[in-house]
Order: C-alpha cells, then structure tokens, then sequence
C-alpha cells in the first residue's frame, strides 16, 4: 500500500507513465475523464499529452490497453492538436492494437484510425494501414482490410482514395488466409459501389473463381450511388445538405443517378492500369521491315507490334520515331491509340488520316474511322478543330462527308463544356456550307453533326448560328437531333436549362475484343486554371465573358455577287460602281473619291460591309496597277470596317490581299491601317493569327517582315489578351529560321513586344535556339527589362472597357502567364530520382550527403521543366533542411528555389511537405540560411501562391516557435505578401494568437513586425474577429492588445480591388472629391494600383500630353516633364498649390526609379518648389506631408554624395514649410532602417532639429525620443555611432546633466564612450570626426556653428534659419525678421524677467570693484538665469538690452567660478551679433530712437566683450563660425557712414578697433585663423600675432580652409578682382605660415584630398624654394637693429624709418633685451623731440613706443610750448576706464577723450580698411 500511496500523489500525465501497470491503469482512466471534461479544444491541457498518446496505444497490459485506448480517442476526437500524433499513434495501433484477441481492442483501434481520418489526416491513415498490409501476422493483414473496408464505406470515395486499394486487391485475394480473402472480396463489393465498372480491368487476372463470386456479388449491388454516412470536419455543410435532402420529398429526378455517374467517373479506369514497356521489347528489325518492298514483311512487322500493344495502357517513352513509321503503313492505324497512350500528340496522325479518307475502299475507309476515334480519345475536340475546319472546304465529297461524321460522332461523346462557343461558332459556319453542298451524302452528314452539337449543347445555345437557314432545313435538323441517343444514355440539355456539368460514359465499343476506351475529355484547352461554374456555353457563370465582343460579334454567311451587286447599288451611286471596274485609271479614282465620300455618309447600320467589300475586290481589284487608287482602296477598306458592322466573313475576303500590300512601299501604311481596323472590328487573336498565317504562306520577305512589324505594333495597341500564344511561337520560330534578316529582325522585335506580356517564360521556348541568335533575343529582351506593357488603347481590351466589364487586369495578367507555363513540356523525373540518390541524401558522411544534393541540382537542371511527381524527394530535402552543416542547408534551399522555376504551379501539392519546413528554417541564428530561405519563399509563392500556405494550421504552429529570428522574418514575410491578397482562407485566424503572443515578445524586432503585421491582419480579417480572439487573453495582455488594436484599425490599409466589377466609373472628378475607398500612400514599393490610382486623381489637374509623359515607361519621358514643371512653376503657383498633394506623390514614385538622372531631375525641382512654398509662407498639410516625407527620408541613405546633399537641403527647406515637431518622428521612423547610411544622415537631422528647437520638438517626449536615439551608440557602424553621440552631446549642451536621466541605462561602453564626447565637446567644439569629413562638408550636430551653414553676405537680412546647432535655448530664441520689421522703440520682452531679475544685485558703476562681487544670480538654475538673461540682450527695446549686457558684464567678472558661464559663451556672442544686426538695421533708421542711446548700447557691447575677452576660459570658448560673425558684425559698425555721424561716432570704432586687437591676441588661434580664413579682410590683424600662437594653431584644418578658399578662387579669379586686397592678404599669411615653419608646413596638408592637384601645395613649395633669399634679408634687418646701440646708431636708425615706414621695428625690438630696448627706445624719442624742436616733451613710457614705431601711426601730442596739466591725464585715464567698461552710465562727450583714443587705435596695423 505504501507504493500504491506514493504513485496516487502524481498528476495524470506522470501516473500514465508509470512503470506500475495499475498506475497507469488509473492515470487512462482519470485521462478520459479529464479529456471529456475539457470544452476548449484549444486548451493548454492537450499539450501534456501530446507524447503520451502513443503509449496510450501501446500499453503492453491487456487490461491498461483497453481504458488507453478509449483516453486515446477521446484525445484525438476532442484535442485541436491531436493531428501532430497521427503517423505514430497508427502506426502504433496497426502494431500494437491490430494483433489483440480482444474484439473490443480492435474496435477501439479502428475507431481512432476513423477518427483521425475526421479530422482531415486521411492520407497517413490510409498510408499506415497499407503499410500494415504487408505484416507477417495475418490478424494485423485481416484488421487492416477490415478498417480499410470500413473507412471507405463511412466515409465514401471522395475522402479516402480508392486508387491505392484496387492495386492491392490482387495481392489480397493471393492470400493464404480464408478470412483475408473473405475480407477482400467485401472490400471489391465496396470499392465497386463508389467506381463501378472502372474496377474490372485491375481484377482480370485474378482467379476465375473469385471473379466469378465476385461479378455474382456485383451484380447485387443497387444501381443507385452510395452515399458517405460519416463527414469529415471541414464536410459539415455537406452534411447538413444531405440530411435535408433526406427530409424532403423525392423529386422528378431521382439525384442518386446523377452522383452515381458523377461518382463513378472519379476514377478513371485507365488510371488504374499498369503501364506496359514495349519499345525495347520490338523486333530488332522493326523499322527495316517496315520499310520493305514486299507487304508481306511490313504486315510481319505490324503483327508483332500489334502483339506488344494488346495491353491497353503502355509506359510513357519516345515513341516519336514508331508513330512517323506507323504514319507510313495506314493499314496499322487502328492500333495507334495504344501507342498514344494519354501523352503523344496528335499533330501526326489527323491531317494525315483526313486526307486518306479520299480511299474509296470501304475498308480501309472503316479502319481509318476507327483509327481517329481512337486518336479523339487521346485529345479533345478544341486541339482537333484546327484540323477538321481545315479539310470542310476540301473539294473531294468522301473527305467532307467522312470529316463530318467524325465530328458527329466526337461532339456525342463530349460534354456541353468541351464545346464553348468559340468552337461552336466556326463549325457551325462551316457546316452550314456543307448543308448546300452539291453532294448529297456531304448534306447528310452536315445534319447530323448539327444535329449531334444541338443535342448536346441545346438550341438555345445553337439557334443564333443556325439564322440563315430556312424552316425546313431546321425543322430537319431538329428531327435528326430528337432520335440521337447520347453516350450513356443522356437526354441532354432541356431547351430552359443548360446542360450539367457532368462527362457521360463512353460509347460501347463495336468491337468487344479491344481495351476499354476513355471516358470524354474533361479538359478543354483555354479553361482558366480557377475552377468557376461553366454553364452550356464555356461562359463562367455569374459574369460576362473575358471579351465582351464575342457576344456582340456579327454573323453574317457569304453571299453571291449578284447579291453584292444589287445591294452595293442601293447605297452607292450608279457612276461610282461603273467607275470602279473602268479601264482608265483616272475614272477608278474618281469612282473611290465618290465611293469614299459615300461611306462616310452612311450610318452604321446602313453599310453593308460584305457587298462593298467585293465592290472594291472587281476587276482589276487587289491586283490595281496605280498606285493611287490602290490607296483610296486600302483607305475605304479601314472606313468600311471602322463605321459598318464588319464580319469575319468580310475579313475573309480581303486579308490574302492586305498581306500581299502590307510589303508595298506605297501602299504598305495604308494596308496596316486597314488590318488594324479589321482588327478591332473581329478581334485581334483572330485576325493576328489569319495574317501571320497567310504571311508564311508567301514566299515575299518583305510581306514576312512588315507583317510582323504591324503585329508588333497591333498586340501594343489592342493587349495581349486572347493572342494563341503557342501558334504565335510557332510562327516566330519559323521567321527566325529565315534567310532574310529583316524578317528576322522583326521576330526578334515581335518577341519583345511578347517579353512585356508573357515576361521570362517566354524564353524557354527558344532555349534550343542557335547562340548567336539566342544572345540577340536576350539583348531584346533586356531592353524591355523593367518595361511595364502600354495600357490597351484599341479594341474590347481596353483598360476602361475592362472595368466596365468587371474585369481585374491583374487576374487577366495571372492567367495570361499561367497559360504560358502550361505551354512548356515538362519532364518526369521520378524514375532519375532513385534510391541510391536518396541514400546519399541522408548519409550520415556530410560529403557524400552533399554528392548526393549535388546529382539532385544536376537532375533538375537537366531536366530544366519537370512534373509534379517527384518519387521520395519531398522526404530526402526536408530532412537536410535541418542538417547540422549550414552550408547543405543552404543547399537545400537553393535546390528549392531551382525546383519551383522548374516545377511551375504543380508546385502547390508540396507546399505542406517541403515548403512549410522552409518556414522553419527561418529560425536559424544564421542571417545568410535566413536569407536563403526568405528567398526560396519567395520562388515558391510567386509559383504557388499564399492560398495553400495559409490553409490548415502548420503557419499557426510555426509562428507559436518560440523563436525570436523565426516569428520576426515570418511576420515580415506575411506582411509582404498579404498585402497583394484580396481574401485569404479562414485558416488565417488560427494565427491571431500566436501574433497577440509576438506583440508580448521580449524582442524588441518581433514585436515591432508584429505591430506592423496588424493592420494587414486585420484588413481580411476584420477588427471585430481580431477583438474577440483577444478576449480570451489574460486581463493585462487583453488591454495592450486591444489598444494596438485600436491604433492599428486607424491606420488599415484597403483591400486591393475585388474581381467584381463595380457600375460604370461616373465622370473623372478632381481628387478632393474622390470617395473614401481610395488606397492609403502607403507602400515599400510601389504596386500598380498605386500608380492606376494617382494616374486616375491626376488627369484633370493636368494637362494630358503632360499627363502621358507622367507616366510614360520611359525615363526620358520623366525628365521632360519635370523639365516642363520647373519652367511653368512660377507661373502656375496656385495650380501648384491646388494638387500639391498629387504632385509631391509622383515625385515618390521617383524616389524608387534606379535612374540617377531623373532622381537629379526631381530633387532639382523639389527644391525649387519648396522655395516657393516658403515665399507664399505655405504650410504643408499633414496629408501632403505623410505622403512625401517617409519616401524623402529613404534618400537620406542613397550611396551618392551628390544625392545626399540634395536631399539635406530638401530638408531644410521642409522645416520652413511644416512644423519640426512633426517632421522628427518620420525622422525618428527612418533611423529604425537596415541602411547605415540613412541611419547616420537620419540621427544627424534629428541633432540638427533638436539644436535649432530645442527639446520641444522630441516626439512623443522627449525620454522616449532620446532612449530610442542613445541604442544607435552601440550600433556596429562607426558613422552611426558618431551620428547618435553628436546629437545626445547637442542635447547635453541644452539640458545639462539632465540628459543621463532621459536616455536612461546605458551599458558601460556606450556610457564610457558618451562621457568622452561630451567631456571633448565641454573643453572644445571639436572639429567634426573623421566620419564626418566627407566629400560633402557637412556640421555635426555637435559643432556649436551656427552660421557656418549659409553664406556670411547680407548678414542683417539673413536671419537666424540656419540648420546648425545653436546653444541658444529654443524658450528665449529670437524672430530676427519680426525684430527688424519691429520699428516701435517699446518691446514686449521685458515681462519675462520680472519675476526673477528683482533679485539681482545691481551693480554700482562707474566704481570699480576691489573685492569679490557676490554672486549676481540667486536663482534655482544658474544655467536657466543666464540664458534668460543672454536672451534680453538682442532684445528691439535699447534698455533692456544695456541693463542685460550689464549684468553680463558682471558676471564675466566673476572669475572665481566660469563653470555657470562657459558653455554660454557662443549664446552670448551670437546675441551680442544680433543686436549689432538690428542696431544696423532697425535701430539706426528710426528717427524716434535717440542717437546718444545707441551710443550708448555700442559702448556697452564693446565693455562686455571686452570684459568677457579678459578671461582666458571665456575668449578660448568661442566656436570659429560665431567669431566669423562677431568679427563681420565688429567691421560692420566701422564701415557704416551713420556711425561716424554719432557725436560719439569716432570713438566707438576706436574702441572696436582695440576690441578686434584684444580678440585676436586672446581668441583660440585656430578659430580665428579659420574664421579670417572666409573672410580675409581682418587677416593682416592675426598675421601679427602669428609668431606668439604658432605652437598653439591646427596648421592641418588651416591649411584644408585655405584650401578651399583656392578651389573656389583659383588665381586667374583673383586677378580679376577690382581691389587686391584678398591677393595680398593671402600671399602674406602663406609667407608668414612657411617662414614660421618651413618646410614642415608640407606636413600639415593631411586633410586635403588630392594634393598633387591642389593650388596650395604648388604654391607652398615655391615659398620655400625662395626662403634662402628672405632668409639673409631677415639677417640684414638683425644686424640693423643689433648695432642700434650709440647715438649715430639711433640717428641712422631713425633716417631709415622715415625712409622706410612700411617696416615694422617693433618686431626686431622684442628680440632685444628690456634694458636695450628701452635705451633704443628712449633715444629715437629724444632725436624726434630735438628734429621737431620739442626740448620740454618728456619721454613717453615703455608701453607706448610700440604704437610710436608702427608704420603711419599719428602721434595726439600737445604742440609748442603747451604743459602738460592734470586735466589732461585726468581726461586720458577716464577714456580708458571707458573703453574698459567701467564708466557705462556717463555720457563720453569729451573731445580730448578721442583724441587720446586715437592716439592709441588709429593705426593701419588695427585697422587696415
């Protein structure tokens, strides 16, 4: 008892594993009851059990056995996943169950193999228990038949496959064992209930006394069809129509007839045959015999063919050379239907026998009869009427007659669907000049056939075709048709109803001795391949036909000429019908003139086509000698047929001659014109194939080839729909064998006309072309490459009549290429497929399991097109698809993707077998096997289809996989492809759960597939449905998804469009007007009913030869019209506006054309038309936006530079015309690409808008925005990396600190890596990376630059719209245009610092401060005060911005603690430029500002920079493209008349002047050295200083912007200038660089490209060639300065200065000591003091000779014996506590004040202008 209590703790499933039998016992039991207490079959329950079952089954104790075997079917009955278990849980039950001694096993047993089979696995059911046939115990042989016997009775025929069976009956009934044979001969009973007398020929050879038990027993089973008592799971609609069938009354008909018959035809008995090999079992001598003089031996060899051929059924070979010697001996024919088995052609054999019924024997007559009935049998009336039609005008009355009966006897054995229209109508007009014929066996027969085609099709169906005969001759035809009896007994169709669909039984053969013969053909070429209900006349019931002509085609017979004659008359004038036949040339051209002019008058109705035709065809007619009338002819011809209701009949009787014109120089054109229009009055299939045929048959190369020129042209014009393809090629091939080369050039142009319509396929029928022909097709075909087929603008196939026909261009397209696949022979290869490959194949050696993959890409290549049957193929692949080698996987799948092309659509019935283990394959970690096999998908779709993937539940199961690669690459998979489908099987929802799975993922990927998965899932399948499979999620899932739900629903795309037509389109209306239903623009690339539907919205908004060039296929076409838009777009400004939307869509269009011209073209105008936009301050609305943004943002990663920069000025330009909020999430969309270019150039315009708007413009936050920025820091890509670090650094210099928090966890590297940015951009903006130096030049987000992005001219109407980054804070940024439009002296700026600016320390001026000043901010944010404050400073009110500069002025001071201010700096100078601008602009213009004021403010921008400069920290911190500005807006104010005239005008530019020499001796060298080096005005300034800062410059970056500047202005340009003041400026500062390093300086061009083609260089190495000469100047100059040291000494000194006052002494004084330098400098004063006379001037201080010995300087000296009072030091020290900023507040009016400022500033070293 203790072991009892131990095992009856454990749960169900762990008992029925348990080792103890009564364990188990008790697990069954408590099993069954847990199976029938679960109601969801979809129960996560079943899944414990799924590999228990088969032990259920297995139980090796009797008793356990019985109780698993009923959990078992209880399991299979109930469980949703109990399919996965069939193979193991049968085999199991054949092996294990089958041998019991238990009844009730054995039922049990047999109850789970039905029960498997209910739940659609009847195929592995069937399959186990043919397996178990052959076990040695005969208990398990005899319950196999048993099961087999019962499942074909419950279940009927349709379910489980009688095939397999028959041809094991024979083995049953060999067996030993009584009760096997017993069972057998039940199971034949059944088996002929379902496929009555198709049984017999399989048991012939069986014993005789069986057989004879066994017709006994037949002939007892009732004549009515069994009907199937058991339904599978998909059958219950069935059901419930057989169980009200039950219920109702019994009908006129009983219906069990019709399914017997119906029923009995599903097998075919031929079917069941075993093929026979004959042809190496033939005589040696065979042919030879056959070709003997004497009969005697040919009838020899006959004979012993004829023995091989007794079997009715013969293996499929090469028969072709037996058929051609059969062809000889027609005495033979009547056993060639043996040959021909179901595969040769009859091509052969009819036009041969027709023409031999000329015999007048009687027997041979009869043999040949009996001969093509057999080759019918083989084929089917459409492939024999090409034949028949062509011998009904055979003038030998056997031939016709014989012909005819023929034809009598096949359309009684046909069905109403094997004779469409199209087939009835010839023979009917055929037939009906049969009825007249002079013989009268020929009428005769005539009738019958009629008769025959009435009874089977019905009269309703024949009566418009039989119009012209009388009532007697009907009335005939309708007597013959009531005494035919039809094979099998029909009746045929009523005269109400149409015939059914079902194939009568064949006719009983006359002579019972020869094989069973083929029931009537089912197929009829041309069928489409998409089974739909065909009513008596081949018309697909519930719509119209394909050609909407053919039902309004006109009939008409031939008729006489007297009857042309009389009615020609009755419409034409009496002179023009004399004129016509006249000998005079000139008459016959006024008789058409008048003949032309009479036409044109007629109506339609009114012409009587045939009677002109033969008017135009007297004498002379086609054969017309001048050349002019022949063209009226041809001319009237094409009028008749346009305007009258042409026939073929007409058609007839004309086109021999147009061919013979059609070559004519002269009369060439108007003969095309003329089959053109004949064309589009009867169709172009028909007309095309008479010409062509009729072209072949002359022996004129010039016909030939403008034949097939004009069909080249006609198949543009009318499509390709309903062309014979396969007499088409024929044709072709003919023409490329000719000796002429224009004929064959025009094939070669024919076929790629045929290449647009039929695409690759096409090519396979010329494979075995020679290679030299071959490679010009290939190169024709290449041209088309790519080419999209014109849109029909003639005939029934035109697109608009197509639509108004419900038709669906693209179902037209599908079946098109369909028929075309169907046309390839294909090969058989299962016997090539042998055992020993498969061994190979499933080696356990990896080597020879690739030689064995290898031979099978050999087999198919050969084979090149091969049927579906394939042997154990299917098996062998599948099992390397999950070999551990990768690289036979991948070969694996490469022999996929070769069987698909090879395969073609019989592709479909291996899709669950090979195919949905591709899918599986998706999940390896590998992204090369993924690929590989994404790819093999696609191969086999584009073959197959998605219908057949998404039925059952395998796509269900493999999306469950918990498998992120798997479920993200099949859910971009199933996105691609089902959007193209219009329905899709309701299967489909069994996969709704495993996608609400994959949105939970924990890979990010999948659930971001899974989102974009949504939408597409829900447009076929509905929100409802999705919403409620979602209900039955747990609560917390239930609301994520529902919420996805809902978003998704918002963005659904449509359907594509439905196969119905809808009613006739209503007039074109503009696109704003257009309905709802239109497709969303939303695309990976463009479809075709995008491009239909933009066409469509365009055509009234433009005009239409612009609209043909819009949308031509060629891009020539492209580029003139967007060359036409950019010439009309200034003056069609609001018709742009009105269709922006439209406009801005066909520019995507192009955005995925692979010409890079038209990608040019379009950018061009884009740019062009977004300047526009922004001119009429237009904003894009968000429609307009969505649909052109995303596709712009693609481009963003094009591979070509110039692209690219296109594509960034787009860019900017967009930000002005739609809001930056709204443009960053498509940004932000784009990021998210496989493209590391896009994603680069994407994280780099996210810095961009984030620097010019701040942190505003993140969307949807800004944490969210910056998390999804900071994952690109780890990307492998470098440029991607650098992009995403360079936009966080922009955001730290916004927010600060801040920043760590919005990104969130980083890892440790990316962490590291992200503090080093920013430490670097904290100490500099450093240079752009090396990633970033590209050919185009472009600003990282990180460079705080925000001018270097536009030109610096202008600079006060340029604004501030740059895209570079700025530090100024987006809250106080400034509207520079609203502030120089501002006039009014009041601004409202001052209220947003009320609140906080009270708090602030006033400082006391003009006292200088000796102690620490206290801290001037006592805010929360330091950083926040101090942008607020920097924001007041541009601000249009003049003291608001003083009283900001102030307190700025105080802050610099503090030079205790910079850190507040450091990162500010480039804010600051950027609004100190601002000011300086609106000062230039506003200010200095407005009468109502006082003058003293802007004095004022300049002296306060000059003390605030001044004060900043003083701080070392400060001066360095300012970026080169904000000291550009600075420097341009400093020489600005000096070069402005209107300052000069300020009272305090003067001193204001000296003390800028003293300013620009302090921010060059203070300034990063480097920075300014660039700033100077674009604008070189102020360079002579920073050459001074070179020889301190040398050590400190990037010689590197210097030299590449000089670089630049030299490409831009190459020398001859410089030349040209009208002042050379660049020139110089330049060849000083290079002089200056390479006497200051020599040569080493030709080490510093690292950054320039190309240097051997650089102007820079060369002119480098001349300054160093020439530095030996400035070398002993600089000498010379030395020893001048080393001997001043003695009074003549400084007398020289002095002389040569005035001689000489361009040099500069101050730079020789500095090498000297400071004792020796003052003597020098204190002697040249006294010589000047004593030459001036001047004995009472003191000697000015140290500091001042400086400015003393610059060249020009002007020394403010008092003059004659004036002293030097107080006053005037006091005065001089109060000019420089002015210009220090520290006497702000008192007005400077002092004259002496300038005076003494000038003394100091006014120098040209300073100021060189």
């Amino acid at each position: 008892m203790g072991d009892d209590s131990e095992w009856m703790k454990l749960p169900v499933d762990q008992k029925c594993e348990h080792k103890v039998w009564k364990a188990r016992l008790t697990g069954y039991e408590e099993a069954l009851k847990l199976f029938q207490r679960i109601d969801d079959e979809k129960s996560p329950e079943w899944g414990k059990f799924l590999g228990l079952i088969k032990k259920f089954v297995t139980e090796s104790n009797a008793v356990a056995q019985l109780k698993g075997l009923e959990a078992a079917l209880a399991f299979v009955e109930r469980a949703h996943v109990a399919n996965r278990t069939v193979g193991e849980v049968v085999n199991g039950v054949v092996s294990k169950v089958f041998n019991q001694p238990k009844a009730r096993a054995k039922e049990l047993g047999s109850d789970i193999c039905l029960m498997y089979i209910e739940i659609e696995k009847a195929e592995i059911v069937q399959e186990e228990l043919i397996k178990g046939l052959d076990n040695k115990n005969p208990k398990i042989v005899l319950a196999c038949v048993e099961t087999i016997h019962r499942a074909l009775s419950e279940f009927g025929a349709k379910t489980f496959s009688v095939k397999s069976i028959v041809k094991l009956l024979p083995k049953l009934f060999e067996s030993r064992e009584k009760p096997v044979r017993d069972e057998a001969k039940l199971l034949a009973v059944e088996v002929y209930k379902w496929i009555r007398d198709a049984l017999r020929p399989s048991l012939q050879n069986i014993n005789t006394v069986q057989l004879k038990e066994l017709e006994e027993e037949w002939a007892k089973v009732p004549s009515g069809a069994p009907r199937q008592s058991r339904f599978l799971r998909s059958q219950q609609d069935l059901r419930a129509k057989y169980e009200q069938q039950q219920q109702q009354a019994e009908s006129e008909v009983d219906p069990a007839d019709d399914e017997s018959e119906e029923m009995a035809q599903q097998v075919d008995p031929y079917e069941l045959l075993e093929p026979v090999e004959i042809l190496s079992k033939m005589p040696k001598d065979f042919y030879e015999k056959t070709e003997a003089k004497k009969w005697q031996e040919r009838k020899e060899a006959l004979e012993a063919l004829d023995a091989l051929t007794k079997n009715p059924k013969l293996e499929a070979g090469d028969y072709g050379d037996l058929v051609r010697a059969l062809k000889k001996q027609l005495n033979a024919l009547l056993g060639w239907h043996r040959v021909y088995g179901r595969s040769l052609g009859h091509m052969l054999v009819v036009p041969t026998i027709l023409e031999k019924f000329k015999e007048k024997k009687a027997q041979v007559v009869q043999a040949l009869a009996e001969a093509i009935d057999a080759v019918f049998l083989t084929t089917t009336l459409q492939n024999l009427s090409e034949d028949i039609l062509a011998v009904m005008d055979n003038k030998n009355p056997s031939i016709k007659q014989q012909a005819s009966l023929f034809l009598a006897r096949s359309i009684r054995l046909s069905t109403p669907s094997a004779l469409p229209k199209t087939l009835v109508k010839p023979l009917c007009c055929a037939l009906l000049k049969q009825v007249n014929d002079s013989a009268p066996e020929v009428r005769e027969a005539a009738f019958e056939v009629l008769a025959s085609m009435m009874k089977v099709v019905g009269e309703r169906a024949i009566n418009p075709f039989l119009t012209d005969l009388d009532k007697a001759k009907l009335d005939k035809i309708k007597e013959i048709a009531d005494k035919i009896a039809l094979a099998g007994g029909k009746k045929g169709p009523e005269k109400e109803k149409s015939a059914p669909n079902v194939q009568p039984a064949p006719e009983a053969p006359a002579k019972p001795s020869g094989p069973p013969k083929k029931a009537a053909v089912a197929k009829v070429a041309g069928v489409p391949k998409k089974a739909k209900p065909v009513t008596a006349g081949g018309k697909q019931q519930g719509g119209k036909s394909k050609n909407a002509a053919e039902t309004k085609e006109v009939t008409e017979t031939e008729l006489s000429m007297e009857v042309c004659e009389e009615k020609a008359a009755a419409v034409l004038p009496a002179t023009c019908i004399k004129q016509l036949d006249s000998a005079n040339w000139k008459e016959r051209l006024a008789g058409m003139e008048e003949f032309l002019k009479a036409v044109e008058l007629m109506d339609k109705n009114e012409i009587p086509c045939q009677a002109l035709v033969r008017m135009l065809a007297k004498k002379p007619g086609w054969k017309e000698t001048n050349f002019q009338v022949m063209q009226l002819k041809l001319q009237a011809l094409a009028l008749v047929a346009q305007k009258g209701r042409f026939s073929k009949t007409s058609a007839s009787l004309v086109l021999d001659a147009l061919v013979d014109k059609v070559g004519d120089v002269k009369c060439g054109g108007k003969a095309k014109e003329a089959l053109t229009a004949i064309g589009e009055a009867c169709s172009l299939p028909w007309t095309a194939e008479q010409v062509v045929s009729m072209a072949f048959t002359q022996k004129n190369p010039k016909n030939q080839a403008e034949t097939l020129s004009w069909l080249s042209n006609a198949v543009k014009e009318f499509g390709f729909a309903g062309i014979n393809v396969k007499a088409f090629i024929t044709h072709v091939k003919t023409a490329l064998g000719a000796t002429n080369p224009a004929v064959r050039t025009a094939a070669i142009c024919l076929l790629g006309v045929m290449y647009l319509y039929m695409g690759a396929p096409l090519r396979m029928f010329f494979e075995d072309e020679k290679a030299a022909l071959l490679s010009q097709i290939d190169a024709e075909f290449q041209k088309m490459q790519g080419q999209t087929p014109p849109a029909p603008t003639r005939g029934s196939n035109k697109r608009s009549e197509d639509q108004e026909k419900g038709e669906n261009p693209e179902e037209q397209e599908e079946e098109g290429s369909a028929d075309v696949v169907d046309l390839l022979p294909r090969v058989d290869i299962s016997d090539k497929i042998t055992e020993e490959m498969v061994a190979k194949i499933g080696d356990k050696n990896w080597k020879i399991r690739k030689e064995g993959l290898d031979e099978m890409a050999a087999v198919i290549s050969d084979a090149k097109f091969i049927k579906p049957t394939v042997g154990n193929l299917p098996i062998a692949l599948k099992a390397r698809l999950g070999d551990s080698n990768k690289i036979l996987v991948q070969q694996t799948l490469s022999i996929l993707k070769q069987l698909a092309t090879a395969m073609g659509p019989g592709l479909k019935q291996h899709v669950k077998s090979l195919g949905i283990p591709v899918i599986t394959v998706l999940g390896d970690s590998k992204n090369t096997v993924r690929a590989a096999a994404l790819a093999t998908l696609s191969a086999w779709v584009e073959q197959t289809g998605m219908k057949e993937w998404l039925e059952g539940e395998e796509l269900s199961e493999e999306l469950q996989r918990e498998n992120a690669f798997l479920r993200q690459e099949l859910l971009g998979w199933l996105t691609e492809h089902l959007t193209t489908l219009r329905s899709v099987p309701s299967d489909m929802l069994l996969c709704v759960a495993p996608l609400y799975a994959c949105l939970e993922d924990r890979n990010g990927d999948v659930r971001k597939k899974a989102q974009d998965a949504l939408p597409i899932f829900m447009t076929h399948l509905g929100f409802d449905k999705m919403k409620k499979t979602a209900g039955k999620l747990k609560p917390g899932s239930k609301d994520q998804v529902v919420a996805l739900l809902e978003k998704a629903r918002s963005i659904m795309p449509a359907k594509p469009p439905a196969k119905a037509a809808p009613a006739k389109p209503a007039a074109i209306t503009p696109p704003a007007n257009l309905s709802a239903g239109v497709l969303k623009w939303n695309f990976s690339s463009p479809r075709i009913e995008y491009i239909e539907q933009l066409k469509t919205q365009m055509a009234p908004c433009v005009a239409k030869w612009l609209q043909e060039e819009l949308f031509h296929p060629d891009f020539q076409h492209h580029i003139k019209a967007i060359s036409a838009m950019i010439e009309c777009l200034e003056a069609e400004k609001d018709g742009v506006v009105s269709c922006l939307d439209l406009i801005l869509k066909w520019f995507t269009l192009r955005f995925f054309d692979t010409n890079t011209s038209v990608l040019m073209k379009a950018l061009e105008f884009l740019k062009l038309l977004f300047l526009s936009l922004d001119k009429q301050d237009y904003q894009l609305s968000d429609l307009e936006a969505s649909s052109f943004i995303p596709y712009l943002i693609l481009k963003m990663g094009e591979s070509k530079d110039v692209v690219r920069k296109d594509v960034r000025a787009i860019m900017d330009m967009l930000c002005k015309v739609y809001p930056a909020s709204k443009i960053f999430p498509f940004v932000m969309e784009g990021t998210k690409t496989k493209n590391s270019k896009q994603r680069a150039e994407c994280l780099e315009e996210l810095g961009c808008l984030i620097s010019l708007c701040g942190l505003l413009v993140c969307q949807p936050t800004p944490a969210k925005a910056l998390k999804e920025i900071a994952v690109h820091i780890g990307d492998r890509d470098t440029s991607v990396r650098n992009a995403a670090l360079n936009t966080i650094v922009v955001v730290y210099n916004k927010c600060g600190d801040q920043v760590y928090k919005l990104i969130g966890n980083l890892s440790d590297k990316d962490m590291s890596m992200l503090e080093e940015r920013i430490k670097r951009s904290g100490k500099e903006m450093a240079p752009p990376s090396k990633q970033v130096e590209e050919k185009i030049p472009r600003v990282p987000p990180s460079q705080a630059n925000a001018s270097l992005l536009r030109k610096p001219s202008k600079l006060h109407g340029m604004g501030f719209h740059g895209r570079g980054p700025s530090l100024v804070t987006p809250e106080f940024s400034l509207d520079v245009a609203l502030l120089e439009n501002d006039l009014a002296p009041i601004c409202e700026l001052p209220d947003l610092v009320q609140h906080k600016l009270e708090d602030l320390e006033p400082v006391a001026f003009p006292e200088p401060k000796t102690r620490p000043l206290p801290a001037p901010f006592d805010l929360p944010s330091p950083t926040t005060t101090i942008n607020l404050v920097i924001s007041k400073i541009a601000c249009g009110d003049l003291n608001i911005s003083m009283q900001a500069l102030t307190q700025m002025d105080d802050v610099f001071r503090q030079r205790s603690s910079p850190d507040a201010m450091v990162n500010n700096i480039n804010q600051f100078l950027i609004a100190t430029v601002l000011q300086l601008r609106l000062i230039n602009s506003t200010h200095m213009a407005d009468q109502r500002v006082p003058k003293e004021d802007i004095s004022k403010l300049y002296s306060c921008i000059v003390g605030s920079i001044m004060t900043m400069l003083g701080v070392e920290v400060f001066a360095r911190e300012a970026s080169s493209g904000v000291l550009k500005d600075l420097i341009e807006g400093l020489l600005t104010v000096i070069l402005d008349p209107r300052v000069e005239d300020l009272q305090d005008g003067r001193q204001i530019i000296c003390s800028i002047n003293i300013l620009l020499g302090k921010l060059f001796e203070k300034g990063e060298q480097t920075n300014l050295l660039r700033c100077v080096c674009i604008g070189f005005l102020t360079n002579y300034v920073m050459i001074r200083f070179l020889p301190e800062t040398i050590a400190s410059v990037n010689l590197d970056r210097i030299l590449l912007d000089i670089h630049n500047f030299m490409k831009v202005f190459p020398r001859e340009r410089l030349h040209k200038l009208p002042n050379d003041m660049a020139h110089r400026t330049l060849k000083t500062l290079l002089h200056t660089l390479c006497r200051l390093t020599g040569p080493k300086i030709l080490d510093h061009l690292t950054l320039v490209e190309n240097r051997k083609e650089s102007e820079l260089e060369a002119h480098l190495k001349k300054v160093i060639k020439s530095s030996a000469a400035k070398l002993s100047r600089d000498q010379e100059n030395y020893l001048l300065t080393k001997r001043c040291v003695c009074l003549q000494d400084l007398i020289e000194l002095w002389d040569y200065k005035q001689k000489h006052p361009d040099v500069d002494l101050n730079y020789f004084l500095r090498k000297l000591s400071p004792s020796a330098r003052a003597s020098v400098e204190r002697g040249l004063i006294t010589i000047r003091t004593e030459r001036e006379g001047k004995a009472n001037m003191q000697p000015p201080t140290t500091g001042t000779l400086i400015c003393l010995l610059i060249p020009g300087v002007s020394i403010a000296l008092p003059t004659g014996s004036e002293e030097l009072k107080p006053s005037v030091f006091r005065e001089r020290l109060k000019a420089f506590r002015q210009l220090n900023g520290l006497d702000n507040k008192d007005t400077l009016t002092s004259t002496g004040v300038c005076k003494d400022a000038l003394y100091f500033c006014n120098s040209s070293t300073l100021n060189p202008i």
